[in-house]
C-alpha cells in the first residue's frame, strides 16, 4: 500500500494576487480554477509533479462566518502554519520571488545549522514560504 499527499490548502485573501505570484514567481501551473456560492479557488502543480496540488482559497470560503473571521485574522497576522518548498535552483528562483509583486523577503538564502541552505518569503497574503535547495 502506497499513501502519498495529493492536496494543500493555502488560504490567501485575494486570489488574483495569489495565483499571479504562486504561478509566474514560483512557476506552478494553474489545474482548475472554481467559482461556488461567491467564493473563488484555484487549484495549482508544480510541472515537476502534477499529482501534489496546492489549492488556494479564501478564509471565509465553506465554513461560517465566525470561522472564516478567525482564519482571515490569523491570515492578516501572518500565524498560519509556513509551507515549505524544495527547489534545484535556489538562487534564481530567490531572485524571482523577491521580485515579485507583494513578496516579502522574510530571508535570503542562508546555509542552515540543520543542514539545508534555504530562503524564506512571505506571499501577497502574508503566508511564510520557506524554500530549501534540493
Amino acid at each position: 500500500m502506497a499513501t502519498t499527499l495529493a492536496l494543500v490548502h493555502i488560504y490567501v485573501d485575494d486570489t488574483a494576487a495569489a495565483t499571479g505570484f504562486y504561478r509566474d514567481a514560483l512557476g506552478l501551473v494553474v489545474q482548475n480554477e472554481v467559482e461556488n456560492d461567491g467564493f473563488h479557488w484555484i487549484t495549482l502543480a508544480s510541472p515537476a509533479d502534477p499529482t501534489l496540488q496546492i489549492v488556494l482559497s479564501e478564509p471565509q470560503a465553506g465554513r461560517s462566518k465566525e470561522d472564516g473571521e478567525a482564519l482571515a485574522t490569523l491570515l492578516a497576522k501572518g500565524e498560519l502554519s509556513p509551507v515549505q518548498f524544495r527547489t534545484d535552483d535556489l538562487a534564481e528562483l530567490f531572485d524571482r520571488l523577491a521580485a515579485a509583486t507583494g513578496a516579502e523577503v522574510v530571508q535570503e538564502p542562508t546555509d542552515q545549522f540543520w543542514g539545508v541552505r534555504d530562503a524564506a518569503v512571505r506571499d501577497p497574503a502574508g503566508n511564510l514560504l520557506r524554500i530549501q535547495q534540493a
